[in-house]
């Protein structure tokens, strides 16, 4: 899950020959594939159950378990292409942290990200597909981290994103037409559940910006901003899947890099409109009110020593939300990384009081659990 993995085409695996490899290799693409899979243990939850995974008095019982395996495959060009670059990722196994219910394979193979992308010039890049939504800053660690920024975090949508640097800016413009591929897919992979599912509403035409400015050595403050539209998925004909809900959220960030310290911090409010999707308001998974408010704050500090890296995420969030009675939530996460040569292996634990739904409003819910992560690259 480290940040300089590299990615694949969306082939079928069927389709993806030794001849192929050979071919693409030589024409300018770098191919890779790895693994990965992680034992969890759940040391309290509110979430139990006899079909629960998240169940404490069963962990306790067996010890916890190894879970969520998956193969991955990337591919990235090399710049054999001149000014074209392209870049993709594609997971299978119950591992590839996507929700068969809610994606567009309905199987736990799903593409990540898949994009091509033409560079202007040293500096612009515009990319095409599923690619990451400049909005804030993702985590360092394997997954625990993104706690309260559900929604807001590692989002990866389909559209266009134009990205440039100019002296000590760096900007980001991008249009996201829809959240996943398909007609229905709400699953973003490894920030899913925050937008909706299959059967209730989803987020598209979605514009994005994002400013970065780097004022100081080492210090970096930013802005990020984004509006769009939410559709209905409710409805049962395509007359009633009205797009008339509305989101925006925005996003205020500082980060600070020098030696081996790095620290992020970040502050979202975000506003969820429902009004209009008549359907979804009037089911089982209508939210508290129609117009959904909340607040987050998230930092990140870590500290890198050769191999190793040992970090701490942490964060509150708040409701506005009317008829949400919730009171302000927190998590901790602390980690340590160790990157022992073709991969890494990642010990954390997450202590939380509640989260983020998947109509973007808080609630209440106590959850601890420990997580070791495995990862293999080649």
């Amino acid at each position: 899950m480290a940040d300089n993995k590299r990615a694949l085409p969306a082939l079928a695996l069927g389709a993806i020959s030794p001849l192929f490899l050979v071919q693409n290799a030589q024409a300018g693409a770098e191919l890779s594939a790895g693994v990965w899979w992680v034992y969890q243990y759940v040391d309290k939850s509110d979430f139990g159950g006899p079909n629960s995974a998240f169940d404490a008095d069963l962990d306790r019982e067996t010890g916890g378990n190894f879970a969520d395996p998956a193969f991955i495959l990337y591919a990235d060009d090399d710049g054999g292409y001149g000014p074209w670059r392209f870049s993709a990722e594609a997971r299978i196994g119950r591992g590839s942290f996507t929700d068969v219910n809610n994606n567009s394979s309905g199987d736990t193979f799903a593409m990540h990200k898949a994009w091509i992308g033409y560079e202007f010039n040293d500096h612009t890049l515009l990319k095409v597909g599923k690619s990451q939504v400049p909005f804030g800053w993702k985590t360092g660690n394997f997954w625990p981290g993104d706690g309260l920024q559900g929604g807001y975090g590692d989002q990866m949508d389909v559209g266009f994103k134009l990205s440039g640097d100019a002296g000590d800016f760096h900007y980001d413009a991008a249009y996201y037409h829809q959240d996943d591929w398909g007609e229905d897919s709400t699953d973003t992979l490894d920030d899913n559940g925050h937008w909706g599912t299959s059967d209730s509403y989803r987020k598209l035409k979605t514009g994005v910006l994002n400013l970065d400015w780097r004022f100081l050595e080492g210090h970096t403050m930013g802005a990020s901003v984004q509006y769009g539209r939410m559709q209905d998925l409710t409805a049962d004909t395509a007359s009633g899947r009205k797009a008339d809900g509305e989101h925006v959220a925005y996003d205020l960030h500082y980060l600070y890099q020098r030696g081996p310290w790095s620290f992020k911090y970040r502050f979202v409010d975000a506003r969820r409109d429902f009004g209009g999707l008549d359907a979804f308001l009037a089911s089982d998974a209508a939210p508290a009110d129609e117009e959904v408010k909340t607040q987050r704050h998230v930092a990140e500090v870590m500290y890198q020593n050769r191999n190793w890296a040992y970090y701490l995420d942490g964060g509150v969030a708040s409701t506005d939300t009317r008829n949400n009675d919730a009171g302000d939530v927190q998590f901790y996460a602390p980690g340590i990384r160790y990157k022992y040569g073709p991969g890494w292996l990642y010990l954390e634990y997450l202590w939380s009081d509640g989260d983020i739904d998947a109509n973007g409003d808080v609630y209440e819910g106590n959850f601890n659990a420990a997580y070791v992560a495995f990862d293999f690259y080649f």
